[in-house]
Parts: structure tokens; C-alpha cells; sequence
């Protein structure tokens, strides 16, 4: 009798860890189940290094959609992105491409505007600004070419 509670556990914490195991790799695969709910909006940058597909879109550090895929068009980069459907983009909104930290992940932060007319589905946003290049700073700042400003002449 004692055997077979002893399975019956045993069959349930495996049970439970084959689901945690499941929920936990759905984690990290960032499969994203809104994606289908969302919207797809555009954004062409001049430089979008270090932008990956399924990098985060987020708004005031909310996390509103997903990079759908990341293209070539007129020699920049056109970046199509998923926004869920409550949210609503202002045809003037800004996307940035972030870090988070120093050198962590990069994201597309978007900052409303304040027009009255909102982006339709497949549109595209106008105002955007790319990465900031810390690679370029530093070897700038290294070798010596950083511009500082010039003192006034009186």
C-alpha cells in the first residue's frame, strides 16, 4: 500500500515538473500569444544594430508589443512591429531604439505624441532616432575627436 503512494507522488511531482519545465521554456522562447490580438505598425531608422526579432516595444516602461521582423529598405532599416490592439499610437509618436543597462538588450521605446489622428493598422510611424553607437563614442573620445564646443569670442 505504501508503494503505491509512493508512485502516486512521485508520478505527480514529475507530473509538475514536466509543466513547469513547459511554462518556463514558453518563457523563454518568448512566444508571444497577444501577437495575433496586435497590430503591425513601421518604422524605418538609419541605424538599427543590435535589434533582434521578438525585442520588446514598450511605452513608459510597459512592454505594448514585439519586433515582428527587421528589413532593408532604401538602404535603412525598416523595422515592422506588433502593438497590442488597447493601445492607441499618435500619428506623431517617437520610436527609439534603447539599451537596457550599458550594454544589455536593445528595445524600441516609444514616446506619444499629441496629435488627435492615430496610426492605422499597417502604417507607419515617421518620427524615429536610431542607437546610440558606443562603440563610435569611444573610439572617438580615444583618438581624440570629439567636438567641444568653442569658447565665445568676446
Amino acid at each position: 500500500m505504501k508503494q503505491r503512494h509512493f508512485e502516486f507522488y512521485v508520478g505527480l511531482f514529475m507530473a509538475l515538473g514536466i509543466l513547469c519545465l513547459a511554462i518556463l521554456s514558453l518563457q523563454v522562447a518568448r512566444n508571444d500569444f497577444f501577437a495575433a490580438n496586435g497590430y503591425e505598425v513601421q518604422a524605418v531608422f538609419t541605424n538599427c544594430s543590435g535589434l533582434q526579432v521578438g525585442s520588446p516595444i514598450m511605452i513608459a516602461g510597459v512592454e505594448v508589443g514585439r519586433i515582428k521582423s527587421i528589413g532593408l529598405e532604401d538602404y535603412e532599416a525598416k523595422v515592422v512591429f506588433s502593438i497590442k490592439h488597447n493601445i492607441v499610437l499618435q500619428k506623431d509618436a517617437m520610436a527609439s531604439i534603447k539599451t537596457k543597462g550599458l550594454i544589455g538588450e536593445k528595445y524600441v521605446e516609444i514616446t506619444p505624441g499629441g496629435d488627435e489622428r492615430s496610426v492605422t493598422p499597417g502604417g507607419r510611424l515617421i518620427n524615429t532616432e536610431p542607437a546610440l553607437d558606443i562603440e563610435s563614442l569611444i573610439s572617438k573620445y580615444v583618438q581624440g575627436n570629439l567636438s567641444s564646443p568653442k569658447p565665445a569670442a568676446n
